[in-house]
């Protein structure tokens, strides 16, 4: 939770702190070291920033890198990387948390650049595509570039601990699942087989940010981007299989509902935004399909919004208690790990 000046004074009027405590307290919570990300204009000028640089060597690349040869890529790569790991160090050393973070993980997203021209100077790179490709098109010989990316990404989050590190592993991850279905299918795009890829990897990888998160839950959050990208690619997967059974369809909402609960025991937005995105979907057929002509639905959705509301106040005047006899029963990692939202 965020501590807003707020916050203190109305503690103060509440009579739960003195006003001289109220002061020494915010001038403490100031003086802390801010490690942790936080939506304000530094923060903002950190991210857009690093985002930019991370871009220019990755998304952003042009045509005009390829005159440089596979030799002279992997010389300007290295020279970058010396200089990302250069001010990492000394941001890490001034206690500047999150431009560290930002540097090492540009390092991270020079690796497949890296790798690329390092296949090209050996003469064994396959065919006549080249590095911006990677991100635009699915391709069995990114994997070199692909797994070279975890290995230094994971090296990274164990040498410097930083969170930002996990999101070109998640984009890897990601990339990688889509990539495996062309060695999976042995080139053939078959557009059914991704879609399962798509979910069935997505999974995986929220189970291992689960994982992630239980065993990181009394550090920083390094499940947040693996989260992310699970869901992105578990939904989207779901979403577009098709069905014109009323019952899957209705399994596709109770799914979507479910997404919603989880993202509110584990404090993950993500799960909320999609399952309330895969449940307005559902609705929407419903109206438009199935009551398209029936007077009565609009006002059987309305009761049912109130129902929701009337349920969500009766949450909140038992929510504690019902909170604490859950938790009881509950594995002691993951109680901890709930405890800590």
């Amino acid at each position: 939770m965020h501590i807003t000046k707020k916050n203190i004074e109305d503690a103060v009027k509440e009579q739960i702190l003195s006003l001289e405590q109220s002061e020494q307290l915010f001038e403490f919570i100031k003086a802390q070291p801010n490690t942790g990300p936080r939506f304000d204009f530094t923060h903002v000028l950190y991210y857009l920033g690093g985002m930019i640089a991370i871009g220019a060597m990755t998304l952003f690349m042009n045509l005009g890198w390829e005159s440089f040869g596979g030799t002279g890529i992997v010389l300007i790569c290295l020279l970058y990387a010396g200089i990302g790991l250069k001010l990492t160090n000394i941001f890490q050393t001034k206690g500047y948390a999150i431009p560290a973070g930002i540097c090492a993980t540009f390092v991270i997203a020079l690796t497949p650049l890296a790798v690329y021209g390092l296949q090209h100077a050996l003469g064994v790179w396959p065919d006549e595509s080249v590095y911006r490709d990677y991100h635009r098109y699915i391709k069995w010989h990114w994997l070199y570039m692909e797994l070279s990316t975890l290995a230094v990404g994971g090296i990274f989050v164990w040498k410097y601990k930083y969170p930002f590190l996990m999101m070109p592993i998640a984009v890897t991850l990601w990339y990688l699942s889509m990539d495996v279905i062309v060695i999976i299918s042995g080139g053939d795009f078959d557009w059914e087989l991704r879609k399962l890829v798509s979910m069935y990897s997505g999974l995986l990888m929220i189970a291992l940010a689960f994982w992630i998160d239980i065993r990181s839950r009394n550090k920083a959050d390094y499940a947040f981007w693996i989260y992310l990208f699970g869901v992105i690619a578990f939904w989207i997967g779901m979403s577009l299989q098709y069905s014109d059974s009323e019952l899957s369809k209705f399994i596709y909402f109770s799914i979507n509902i479910f997404m919603i609960g989880i993202g509110v025991i584990l404090v993950r937005r993500v799960f909320v935004i999609f399952g309330a995105i895969g449940c307005c979907g559902y609705i929407g057929h419903l109206a438009s399909d199935i009551f398209k002509d029936s007077w009565l639905f609009p006002i059987t959705l309305t009761a049912l919004g109130l129902l929701v509301v009337y349920l969500g106040i009766l949450w909140q005047k038992n929510e504690q208690s019902i909170i604490k006899r859950t938790r009881n029963i509950l594995p002691a990692p993951l109680r901890e790990l709930l405890e800590s939202k």
